[in-house]
């Protein structure tokens, strides 16, 4: 395994973790969630690589959904009688579709990094 392998694949099963247990509460896990999506990119260096690209794009609507959702709900939220409307959930939008993205950036990422271990020779 390369050396720099071994720093990656940490990296990237700490955000994996991350991810999962921050969903147990979207709203306070969401910067658990937040901070795992960007160790799993920090474990995705590669730059040319549709699974680098993938994870980097989770992270981005992750963070830019955790965004607004502290936002809206530092402000009063939506609905009912903050006079927001309803459609102003959609700018939370990209923090469940960065979450599912990034779990399959991240399982792609951990079977690249199994992948390459097991093509460097032995000795």
């Amino acid at each position: 395994m390369p050396i720099h392998d071994r720093w990656f694949r940490p990296l990237v099963i700490a955000g994996l973790a991350g991810m999962l247990l921050g969903a147990l509460d979207p709203l306070e896990g969401s910067l658990v969630i937040a901070a795992g999506s960007v160790l799993v990119g920090l474990g995705t260096p590669r730059q040319h690589s549709a699974v680098a690209t993938r994870v980097w794009l989770a992270c981005l609507l992750m963070v830019a959904g955790v965004a607004a959702l502290w936002i809206m709900s530092d402000v009063g939220g939506v609905g009912g009688s903050t006079g927001r409307s309803m459609w102003w959930l959609l700018l939370v939008a990209p923090y469940p579709v960065g979450w599912a993205l990034g779990l399959m950036g991240a399982v792609q990422r951990l079977r690249e990094l199994r992948r390459g271990r097991a093509e460097t020779p032995i000795g």
